[in-house]
């Protein structure tokens, strides 16, 4: 019981953390509020008011960075030191740090930064779970994925769990039954709307969302896949800096596939790095977006999302 911090990037380890606690309060009621969209006078009540249908508890409140203001802040942090025993709260974030006075109410033990993998991590990772599954991958391979599929445990577990079917376990996996297989099973993707974005596409662009959204792909898992990409783009922009654009630098930044190579040399050409993070700014307000009462209306905001993105890049000086 009590409340956690759990921070950064590396989704599937701070998944596991949630679901931790969560087997420490079994059968308990459970809710999630969004930073941004729920007040945190509503989250306090919410953790001031017993549980009507559980003995216990569980209150969840993602994006927490964006609790910012001072009354806020010591609302929540007032909260946390005077809940029940049979409540638990959990803070989560993709940041590394949240207000320091959340953070201080808070016991240490009870604190975590996941941060993201580091390259030979990720490549263990990937190359236990195909043994795990009776595979046996080329390094080649791996570094395929590592291109093709954010990189957190949770958007890689979720796409090698899809491969798995499409593999045969006869011979080792190589790079092209990769890229075979990752393409076809997901024929429209955040990368392929990437490419268009890089491309300078509008019309494609617009036609691959409503592609995706049709076939039921989620609009926030998009919005992810879109800001690792915008995320990479820094990573090659800056790495365009230096003037040591080779082959051993690329794949330092994850990038050896040819197609990858071209499409990030073409949104080098539209995008500069302020124009990367107002793309990854108009990625965070649609994804806030996406869970307010207008969320209805997701089409429109997707095409809204990606009409602004294409013209930020016109803005370049």
């Amino acid at each position: 019981m009590g409340a956690y911090i759990f921070l950064g990037p590396e989704l599937g380890k701070k998944q596991d953390a949630v679901k931790a606690v969560r087997e420490k309060l079994p059968g308990a009621e459970e809710s999630v509020f969004y930073s941004g969209e729920t007040s945190v006078s509503a989250i306090a009540d919410t953790l001031q008011n017993h549980a009507l249908f559980a003995e216990s508890r569980l209150v969840i409140v993602k994006n927490a960075e964006l609790i910012k203001q001072k009354d806020d802040i010591e609302l929540l942090a007032s909260c946390i030191k005077k809940m029940e025993e049979n409540t638990s709260l959990i803070l989560l974030s993709d940041e590394i740090r949240i207000a320091a006075g959340l953070d201080n109410a808070v016991p240490a033990a009870n604190r975590q930064v996941f941060y993201e993998l580091f390259e030979r991590e990720k490549a263990e990772w990937l190359r236990s779970f195909f043994r795990r599954e009776g595979f046996n991958i080329e390094k080649e391979g791996i570094d395929t994925i590592l291109e093709m599929v954010e990189n957190n445990t949770e958007a890689l577990k979720r796409e090698c769990s899809r491969l798995i079917y499409f593999l045969s376990k006869d011979r080792p996996v190589k790079a092209e039954d990769i890229e075979k297989w990752l393409s076809h099973n997901r024929e429209e993707s955040a990368f392929t709307l990437f490419s268009r974005i890089a491309a300078g596409d509008l019309s494609k662009a617009l036609e691959s969302i409503a592609a995706m959204l049709a076939a039921k792909e989620s609009a926030q898992s998009v919005l992810a896949g879109l800001a690792w990409c915008f995320r990479k783009l820094g990573d090659y922009l800056a790495l365009l800096e230096t003037g040591e654009v080779n082959n051993f630098e690329l794949k330092k930044i994850g990038l050896s596939a040819p197609k990858a190579r071209d499409d990030y040399a073409a949104a080098a050409r539209r995008y500069n790095a302020d124009n990367v993070e107002a793309c990854l700014a108009l990625t965070a307000e649609c994804d806030i977006l996406l869970r307010s009462p207008v969320a209805a209306l997701e089409s429109l905001l997707m095409d809204r999302y990606i009409l602004a993105v294409v013209k930020t890049a016109a803005q370049r000086n």
